[in-house]
């Protein structure tokens, strides 16, 4: 009967040591796979920042592109806009001066 009841300890003991060995085994895993887990998630985090930063050099280097062939529009803009301004005052000049000629020859049309 002893040496039953010393088997059975002996097993009992035997299976708690397995079962905690297989437990620290399962948390362990479970860890490990948490950790790399953790690490996908850093190395896709930096990839989608490196993605991000050639998009946006991408779409600068279009911008500048287009304003640089929008230049010389915006040069021709400008002349333009002071011609435009030159002949307004041109045209306040001549208003002035008609108005001028306009009392003057009322003037002498009442002589």
């Amino acid at each position: 009967m002893e040496s039953a009841q010393a088997d059975i300890t002996q097993l009992c003991q035997d299976m708690f040591s397995k079962m905690a060995t297989y437990l620290t085994d399962k948390l362990t895993a479970t860890s490990e796979d948490s950790k790399l887990l953790e690490n996908m998630n850093k190395l896709t985090s930096l990839k989608y920042l490196e993605m991000k930063a050639i998009a946006v050099s991408r779409n600068l280097k279009d911008l500048n592109q287009k304003y640089a062939a929008l230049w010389p529009y915006l040069d021709q803009i400008t002349l333009t806009e002071g011609q435009v301004a030159s002949l307004e005052q041109a045209a306040y000049k001549l208003d002035a001066y008609s108005k001028k000629l306009e009392a003057m020859y009322k003037k002498f049309e009442r002589r």
